[in-house]
């Protein structure tokens, strides 16, 4: 019953700020317009692009694009989550009302997981809504009558989902809000993209760059805009899906832990 309570007041938390629509609203804008510029170039001008794709390829990769390139949204909603009860000090009375902190850090996992699934939503509509029109106006397939493609919606929402709870188990790990966000974009907007184009033309990369948090994410999806280097540089196969979906949380839960036996345990003035 605690427990509960406790995802109950994280939820409604969450819903008495702008925060968590604005991102959504900046996730849905920002997904659409480059699912829209994505799928624009890729079927009028492919060769010009230098790709090559492979047909009933261009919908799914247009309609990742709500992974692809939104996962940082709900990774960084859900160090938010913690930074900023770190930062303005309220994080005291959380811990006054539900002394057990395993049970607070656990509902606001489950709140980030809710609010990820949300995220997942709100992407899903830019790159699907706009996207598909898109696809569309330009004389290509959209897939929506294969009902692969709905179960790729699902795990779309079902990835965004667990990236909220990666970015709540970053958020425990490194407390400070400015450490965190530099620490999301510098890997999810700079290191992470350089080693995967890398790792899809060096073999030894290649082992071990599917295994990366944003690979594995693309692969519990099934699509990805990196598919298209693997394939140009005869990269290492990505995971399946469910094993992608599992290093997803294997991240969540390490992360989680490491900080939960660290800084989640320092006194809170």
């Amino acid at each position: 019953m605690t427990f509960l309570r406790a995802v109950s007041a994280e939820l409604r938390k969450i819903l008495s700020t702008r925060l968590w629509w604005v991102l959504a609203l900046i996730a849905f804008g920002y997904v659409g317009f480059t699912a829209v510029a994505i799928g624009f170039s890729l079927s009028v001008t492919p060769e010009e692009a230098g790709m090559s794709i492979p047909d009933g390829f261009l919908a799914p990769l247009v309609y990742s694009m709500a992974t692809g390139i939104g996962y940082v949204f709900p990774v960084i909603f859900g160090a938010m989550s913690i930074t900023s009860e770190v930062r303005h000090r309220t994080l005291g009375t959380v811990f006054l009302a539900t002394p057990n902190r395993s049970v607070v850090l656990a509902a606001k996992a489950v709140a980030g997981f809710v609010v990820g699934a949300v995220y997942g939503i709100a992407a899903l509509a830019g790159s699907v809504g706009l996207g598909a029109p898109t696809l569309a106006a330009v004389g290509d397939d959209t897939l929506l009558g294969d009902s692969d493609t709905w179960a790729m919606f699902g795990r779309i929402v079902l990835a965004m989902a667990l990236w909220g709870v990666v970015g709540v188990a970053l958020g425990v790990l490194i407390p400070s809000q400015i450490g965190s966000i530099v620490t999301i974009i510098a890997f999810t907007q700079f290191v992470e993209p350089t080693l995967r184009i890398a790792a899809a033309f060096v073999d030894w990369l290649g082992e071990l760059g599917r295994f990366l948090p944003g690979a594995a994410g693309d692969a519990l999806v099934g699509a990805s805009f990196f598919s298209m280097f693997a394939g140009a540089g005869g990269g290492t196969a990505p995971l399946e899906w469910w094993q992608g979906g599992l290093v997803l949380v294997g991240y969540a839960v390490l992360l989680g832990a490491i900080g939960a036996a660290t800084t989640w345990r320092r006194d809170v003035t």
